[in-house]
């Protein structure tokens, strides 16, 4: 990533900073708050750790140094190291970085090896039929492997926990996967379970046993592979958490041609310097904040401000770096570079943003913190008992191991990932891509929604609306015309026109004679006619006059935000256009579904009061907050949630990328931009605000999901431990409880399937009334002039 938007912080000294410590050797979100607990534990440090990016924020001081931090997290068990300094990078398309993509592939190849191997054993266990001579030890060459190699993870994970007195479900799982392995190598080695012909029956039955003839490898295997699985999906939805920056970075223009010696030269941007003088031509992006020093154009600002309309721009302008110039050429004089331009601004609050977000632990992890020391105790108290009352090592022992291995959750599992994998997978077919587990805990408890306006409630487009003519004008021939004129220009504003009129009338004639006037609008010859569009001002320089009725329809369309374009010609004024960014047929509806999913909607722009009220009117939103910068969006959602509501927000733009990545359940329309995408928790492919219900619908659904799965995963192997405890657990009953219970989490996690939106006529109503607009009815919101 290139110096313009990367942000590091280099070393301290002592009396206080603030660094960024890349983490390493974290395996769950307990382990992230355990670091996160030992760094605020040190006097003057106040310390924010983000599993899912791997970094801890640190503020620090006194006589604290960053390495005293690292020391701090290494004794924890744990590395950190402070990250690289930035350096310029001649490709366009950064990647991810090489480790963080090697770590997912080698999960994967480890889960795809483990499971080959696993099939087979589970199946020889649980079919009697394939218990062929010397099946046992068939199945402890291939489990051997996946308890040994397969969940190495869970055997290291543990280990350091271990040292540190924690216990996770890391500590479980190894624990579990180990004693079976170790019971089913005596019972092989030292008991009657590697004898010719042993086999397993298929029989359900309660009976005390010293265990020399039971064998676990099914369970060890089959507990490493599912949860094997279940981590690779978390870990490939990690590797995206830096997209968003690296999107940001693709928005920058890549060269800028510099005026140096009266002559331009072509350099990358991050060459440019302060003062240097450059050009952008139409279509161009702007290489860096500055100000026009010649000429003047429109510049679409939207991605960055979240302003519908291009602003017109002239010499003593400041622009921003990375907008859009969309009328004629520019000569910018750069006034900051680097890390100081507002796109790099914008791209450390997404950053600060998805940072200082507290990551939802697993409910596993946290069941784990109560559940694995009570089994452990559980286990080595059967130990001491069956000792205690004489019953025999063999028995005691078989009883003991027997706890650990039926506490050993296998449905757990798979608790999270099924029903994960058909929830996104039912959401994909609906337009609802969710990025991970970690983001369904904040849909059932969000309360307020935060809405962008333009491109989430509106088209974010230009569109005609309306043609208001004079008394005796043909509606046909003033739109011919003015679109005719309109067509020969780059404006938005002008292509809209053209675009309208090509829909209403057909072809346009041919212009002659064409000027574009500076920010006034147009003029020239269509059909012999000298016609003249724009502001008022160019008819009036033309002593060209607006009758009483089309003043009162321009006023009438500025009242309400909209745009309104005059046009005349041969002396005469013939009508008025008028222009706005339409509101979508669906938006009303979709706020009546949020409303009544129990949410209260906010609508939050970068645009002037007066379009936001409009729109806000139109669509049933009572609250609008107006005129923010993007900074200032991600303070409003901060105020929100300082006031203790649980704030959504959706959004499609740059200028939303930071307040998605702040809000508790961040929600991009898929017809927006990359960066408002990966900065989000959840993205709406369709760019109907109605998937934003949906979503939050189906996100509450899965989430109960995978609490259900997690509630009776549990319950089974709870149930079963008294009878572990006794020394009654058969090994079939074993391998019947862990299979029905895993059969149960899949079974109902595939209900999710049966998912369906609101506006499916098959669905279940979640609407408590309103309906949607009728095109060409619906409140238009204002624009600013042209």
């Amino acid at each position: 990533m290139s110096s313009a938007i990367e942000r590091t912080t280099p070393p301290a000294a002592a009396g206080g900073g603030q660094v960024e410590l890349a983490i390493g050797g974290m395996t769950c979100a307990s382990c992230a708050a355990r670091i996160e607990k030992k760094l605020n534990k040190l006097d003057g440090v106040t310390a924010t750790v983000n599993y899912a990016t791997e970094k801890a924020k640190v503020t620090f001081s006194g006589e604290v140094t960053p390495a005293d931090l690292i020391a701090t997290v290494e004794k924890t068990g744990y590395t950190a190291h402070l990250p690289e300094p930035p350096r310029p990078r001649p490709e366009a398309h950064p990647e991810p970085a090489r480790g963080e993509e090697d770590g997912v592939l080698l999960l994967r190849q480890r889960l795809l090896i483990s499971a080959v191997l696993t099939v087979p054993v589970v199946a020889m266990a649980m079919v009697p039929a394939l218990q062929v001579t010397y099946w046992q030890w068939l199945s402890l060459t291939l489990a051997a492997p996946v308890v040994v190699w397969g969940a190495w993870p869970f055997h290291k994970a543990a280990w350091t926990n271990l040292r540190h007195g924690a216990a996770t479900m890391d500590t479980l799982i190894s624990m579990g996967t180990i004693a079976a392995l170790a019971w089913s190598l005596y019972a092989l080695f030292l008991g009657t379970a590697g004898e010719p012909g042993m086999t397993h029956p298929f029989e359900l039955t309660i009976a005390r046993s010293d265990g020399a003839g039971n064998i676990y490898l099914e369970a060890a295997a089959g507990v490493t592979t599912f949860i094997l699985a279940g981590r690779y999906f978390e870990a490939r939805s990690k590797r995206r958490a830096g997209a968003a920056l690296r999107a940001l970075l693709e928005l920058g223009a890549k060269e800028v041609s510099v005026l140096r010696g009266g002559a331009e030269h072509r350099i990358p941007t991050d060459q440019l310097a302060i003062d240097d003088l450059f050009v952008v031509r139409p279509g161009e992006k702007i290489a860096t904040d500055g100000v026009i020093t010649e000429g003047a154009s429109a510049v679409d600002a939207s991605m960055l401000t979240g302003e519908s309309v291009p602003v017109e721009v002239g010499p003593g302008d400041a622009v921003v770096g990375a907008t859009v110039n969309a009328g004629g050429r520019l000569v910018v004089r750069a006034t900051r570079i680097g890390a100081d331009t507002q796109l790099a601004q914008t791209a450390r609050l997404v950053e600060d943003a998805q940072n200082g977000k507290a990551e939802v632990q697993r409910l596993a992890d946290r069941i784990s913190g109560i559940f694995v020391p009570i089994v452990i105790a559980l286990a080595v108290g059967t130990l001491g008992f069956w000792l205690g009352a004489g019953g025999g090592l063999a028995a005691a022992f078989t009883a003991a191991v027997a706890v650990l291995i039926i506490a050993c959750p296998c449905a757990l599992g798979l608790a999270t990932p099924t029903a994960l994998m058909v929830g996104t997978g039912r959401g994909a077919q609906l337009g609802i891509l969710i990025k991970g587990p970690e983001v369904l805990e904040n849909t059932r408890t969000v309360d307020t929604v935060v809405l962008d306006k333009t491109g989430t409630v509106t088209t974010g487009r230009m569109t005609l609306l309306d043609v208001v003519v004079a008394p005796g004008e043909d509606r046909a021939r003033v739109l011919r015309l003015a679109g005719a004129l309109e067509d020969a220009s780059e404006h938005p504003i002008a292509q809209a026109i053209a675009k309208g009129a090509t829909e209403q009338v057909g072809d346009l004639p041919a212009v002659e004679g064409f000027t574009n006037v500076e920010g006034l609008g147009v003029q020239g010859v269509v059909d012999g006619h000298a016609v003249l569009v724009g502001r008022t001002r160019l008819l009036e320089d033309w002593s060209v006059h607006l009758s009483a009725d089309l003043e009162r329809a321009k006023a009438a369309a500025e009242a309400e935000g909209r745009t309104a374009v005059a046009v005349g010609w041969d002396g005469a004024a013939r009508g008025v256009l008028v222009v706005a960014d339409a509101i979508k047929e669906t938006s009303a509806e979709a706020i009546h579904q949020l409303r009544a999913l129990g949410l209260t909607p906010v609508l939050l722009t970068g645009d002037n009061a007066t379009v936001a009220r409009s729109v806000a009117d139109a669509v049933g939103i009572d609250e609008v907050i107006a005129e923010v910068l993007p900074a200032d969006k991600v303070a409003v959602v901060q105020r929100l949630q300082a006031e203790g509501k649980v704030v959504a927000m959706v959004g499609d733009g740059v200028n939303d990328a930071a307040a998605l990545a702040q809000a508790d359940l961040g929600l991009a329309m898929g017809t927006g931009t990359d960066v408002a995408i990966e900065a989000s928790d959840l993205t709406l492919v369709r760019g109907d605000l109605r998937a934003a219900a949906d979503a939050i619908r189906l996100s509450r659904r899965t989430l109960g999901t995978i609490r259900g799965n997690l509630f009776w995963a549990f319950a089974y192997n709870v149930a079963a431990l008294p009878l572990a405890a006794a020394g009654l657990l058969n090994p079939m009953l074993a391998g019947a409880a862990m299979a029905f219970s895993s059969v149960f989490v899949v079974a109902n996690s595939l209900r999710l399937r049966s998912f369906r939106t609101a506006n499916d006529p098959a669905a279940p109503s979640v609407r408590t009334g309103g309906g949607v607009d009728t095109p060409g009815t619906s409140p238009r919101e204002t624009v600013a002039a042209r």
